[in-house]
C-alpha cells in the first residue's frame, strides 16, 4: 500500500502555505480529504499546477484546460464512479508523455501522439446511455480541438516566461553569498 499525505504533507513539498492548497482544491474542483488520505497523484496533479504558474500560465487558462481535459475523458468514458478522484489516478506518470493529456496525464494511446484519436471510442462499452454523446451535442473531435488550441496558448505562455526564470536563477549564487557574509 502506497503512502498517504496530508494536505500539510503536500503544502511542505510544494513550498506553499496550506491555504493557497485549499484555494487550488476549491478552484479546481477538487476532492477534499481529512487527515493523510491524499494520494502522491493528488499531489503530482498540485505540483503540475503549480509549476505551470511558476511558468506565467495563469490560473484562468489552467482551469479552462482543467475542465477541456476532464470533458474529453467523460466523453470517451474514462471517467470512473466508483472514484472520486479518477480525474486524478494517471497523474505523475511518465511514460509515453507525448499521448497523454497535460494536467490530468491520462494516456489516451498512440493515436493521439499523431493529433487524433477515434471518435466515438469508448473505453467503456458497458455504459448505456439514453442518447449518444452526440445526439446530446458533445462531440470529441470538438473538444479535443478546444484542448489542442489551449495546450499551444500555455506552451507560448511558459515559453515568453522561461528566459525571465533563466535569468531570475543566476541571482541565487548572488544571494546566498550575501547570506553567507551575514
Amino acid at each position: 500500500m502506497s503512502a498517504r499525505l496530508t494536505l500539510a504533507d503536500m503544502a511542505r513539498d510544494l513550498n506553499r502555505p496550506v491555504v493557497y492548497l485549499m484555494g487550488l482544491q476549491r478552484r479546481f474542483e477538487l476532492p477534499v480529504f481529512e487527515g493523510a488520505a491524499y494520494t502522491k497523484a493528488y499531489l503530482a496533479f498540485l505540483r503540475t499546477v503549480v509549476h505551470l504558474r511558476v511558468l506565467g500560465v495563469s490560473e484562468d487558462m489552467l482551469l479552462d484546460l482543467w475542465r477541456t481535459e476532464k470533458h474529453l475523458l467523460q466523453l470517451m468514458h474514462h471517467d470512473n464512479p466508483r472514484s472520486s478522484t479518477w480525474f486524478l489516478d494517471e497523474c505523475g506518470k511518465t511514460g509515453h508523455a507525448e499521448r497523454r493529456l497535460l494536467l490530468t496525464h491520462h494516456d489516451m494511446g498512440p493515436e493521439f501522439a499523431h493529433r487524433m484519436i477515434q471518435p466515438h471510442l469508448d473505453f467503456d462499452p458497458g455504459a448505456n446511455s439514453l442518447f449518444s454523446h452526440k445526439e446530446a451535442g458533445d462531440d470529441e473531435i470538438r473538444v479535443l480541438h478546444r484542448y489542442r488550441k489551449l495546450l499551444v496558448a500555455i506552451q507560448s505562455a511558459a515559453d515568453a516566461e522561461a528566459p525571465l526564470l533563466r535569468a531570475a536563477l543566476h541571482w541565487l549564487p548572488r544571494l546566498r553569498s550575501a547570506r553567507a557574509g551575514d
